[in-house]
This record gives C-alpha cells, structure tokens and sequence, in this order.
C-alpha cells in the first residue's frame, strides 16, 4: 500500500485506519489511474488529512524546464506516472523553479510554453504548485546537475559591464574574478539592461518585476488554486545571500570564502559609507587579512578573535 507522505504532529495513524482509507478509496493500489481517479482519490486523501497536518512539497528536478524553455517530460509517460504516485501517497503538491533565462527569452518578450504544460500535468494528476521566480544561473554549486545560466541578453549586458556582476578580491593577474550566478545588488537600481528594441535601459529591480507582472498576468486564473505559493528568489541559489562559496572558483567545505564586494559599484557605497562614517580611510577597499576561499577563519587576520573585523571605537 502506498503510504502517506505527509507529517502529522499528532500521533501516527494505525495500521488499520491506513486500511480502512484504502477501503474508502478505490483504486488507492491501483496504477496508472486515470487522470479524473487520480484528481478524485487525491481530493479524498486530502479530505481525510488531519488539519494539524502539514502539507508537503516534493521538488522536481531543476530542469523539468530547461535553459530552452522546453517541459522535458512533456512526452514521457513516467514523469506523469510519478506525479499519480505522488498525488496517491498525499503528497499536497510539487515545487518547481520557473528560470528567468527559460521564459524571458528577449527582453520584454515572455514565453510561458513550457511551463503551462507542466502546469496542466500537475493539475491532472491532483497535485498543487508552489513555483518558485528563480532570477539566478543554475550549475556551479553543490548538487547543480543542470546548466541554466542567466538570460544571454544579461550576460551580454555584463560583457558591456562588467561590474554588473558581484566581483571577488583583485589577483596578482589583474582584477577579482565575476560572478555570473546572479547580477550585484550594487547594481539593482542602475539602468544595465535592455528594456528591448527602441526601448532605451532599465535596471534589474524593473526587470524583475516586469516578470514577475507577466508571471501573474499569465496565470492570473491558475493563483491561489492550482499554484498555491509563489517564491522569489533573491541571490545565488535563489538564497538572500553573496555568493561567497563559489565551487568553480575552488571552494571546498568548510573555507571561509571570499567577500564579493569588488565591483565598481560596491567600491563606491563602501566608500560613501566609510565617509559618511568619518573614517574615510575604511574605504579604500575590502578587507585586506580576510584569506582566501579555503581558508580557516583563526588563521585569518579578519575572522580570528579579536580580529580586524572589530572596528568599534
């Protein structure tokens, strides 16, 4: 017998209740289901659920839609097979990112294909949404088994600035090396990227929203049934974070990492910051005893005890 797959903070159900709801919903052992049994035994899982019971999300692979915009599993039966499982063990729904490169292909030019397939997949099988707006690169990091770079208009973008990308400390060789996973929050408010042909500039806080605007004008009849929770990713990784520990420029657990405060932009708000502060002369640059990426935080001069990062007067 299938199981369910959902916690309950109460204690857990006998041997014989599981029976019994078996017994409530024919054709719970049955499989492949037709989508309407499907939608039906799902919907009497879910009545039968505890209200203290918190419902669970399974994430699908990070390229169920890929850097082309294309369902991959659009035409494979046992990606359909897998969400009838899921939506017979009561499961509640399936997490999905939806990739700024696979919908916004150009700018101001949003093709949602792919992701509509996906949509109505799901909805067949019973299942519910939580879709996450993902404005990073994917590949890199750890358990990054897909390649979905930022949108090719951006990167171009950042082949005409640079500094547009979060920059870690300069080299013997010349300057910090760029981060192509997500565009600096120094950069939020600049007008950096394209806003299409004739169109002029328009910075990547405006590009954000315009997608996300087009992501809810797209769906706007699916919001709050089928597509339950709609996540924004903010930083690498989709996490409000810098990316610091970067595995393509040789990170390994447990190094500290570098700060990502090189590009032009960061220098001048740390400047800005260190003047207005009446200690000018913090703001020259980063940390200079901080180590590299693979360094112990005690055998640095920044992050040991009592170390330079202690600038209280």
């Amino acid at each position: 017998m299938l199981s369910h797959l959902y916690y309950n903070q109460a204690d857990a159900k006998s041997n014989s209740d599981r029976s019994r709801n078996a017994a409530e919903c024919p054709g719970i052992n049955s499989f492949p289901a037709k989508a309407s049994q499907t939608q039906s035994l799902a919907q009497s899982l879910a009545e039968m659920r505890p209200a203290e019971a918190i419902p669970v999300y399974v994430m699908l692979p990070l390229d169920t839609v890929n850097a082309d915009g294309v369902f991959r599993y659009a035409y494979i039966p046992w990606f359909a097979q897998a969400l009838q499982v899921l939506a017979l063990s009561g499961v509640h729904g399936v997490a999905v990112d939806v990739w700024w490169c696979a919908v916004e292909r150009a700018p101001r030019q949003y093709s949602w294909t792919g992701y509509r397939q996906l949509f109505e997949m799901v909805r067949g099988a019973g299942l519910k949404l939580q879709v996450v707006l993902s404005f990073h690169a994917c590949g890199g990091n750890v358990g990054d088994l897909a390649q979905v770079p930022l949108p090719s208009w951006v990167l171009e973008a950042g082949q005409q600035d640079p500094d547009i990308f979060f920059t870690d400390r300069p080299r013997e060789c010349g300057l910090g090396r760029r981060n192509k996973e997500y565009l600096s929050i120094w950069a939020d408010d600049a007008p950096v990227l394209p806003a299409g042909p004739g169109a002029g500039s328009r910075s990547p806080l405006q590009a954000y929203g315009e997608f996300m605007a087009a992501f809810r004008d797209a769906f706007a009849g699916q919001l709050g049934s089928l597509v339950e929770e709609v996540v924004v990713g903010a930083g690498p990784c989709g996490e409000l974070r810098y990316p610091s520990y970067v595995e393509a420029n040789g990170w390994r657990f447990p190094g500290v990492g570098e700060f990502q405060c090189y590009d032009r932009r960061a220098l001048a708000s740390l400047a800005a910051a260190a003047a207005a502060a009446g200690r000018p002369e913090w703001g020259y640059a980063g940390p200079h005893d901080s180590g590299g990426y693979n360094s112990s935080p005690g055998d640095t001069g920044f992050f040991a005890p009592g170390g330079s990062w202690d600038t209280a007067p």
